[in-house]
């Protein structure tokens, strides 16, 4: 006899809750760059490249107010266009994609 077992209020071609994607990524990629700053605040002879925020968040510098905030909220922004990029795309093919 065979069973069979779902998952309670998932369905099999469920669409990515946009707003639930974006919150948690910006949130996920906030929370890192609060880690990445405060390793190079406590820890500054890490042999870590910080120079690469430089490289992913546009007019960031190491490290002054400005471009703290600056990267702040480029690492927000870069979240939602991920979570509304790649959540649009999921739910497009999720109805298309013939069965």
């Amino acid at each position: 006899m065979a069973t069979t077992t779902r998952h309670v209020g998932v369905s099999e071609h469920a669409p990515i809750p946009l707003v639930v994607l974006g919150t948690s990524l910006s949130a996920f990629f906030v929370i890192s760059y609060l880690i990445c700053i405060l390793g190079y605040l406590l820890f500054p002879g890490l042999p870590i490249p910080h120079s690469t925020l430089n490289l992913l968040l546009p007019g960031f510098e190491l490290l002054t107010w400005w471009s703290f905030f600056i990267g702040l909220v480029e690492s927000f922004v870069i979240g939602w266009y991920i979570a509304l990029l790649f959540g649009w795309l999921y739910n497009f093919f999720v109805v298309n994609w013939p069965r």
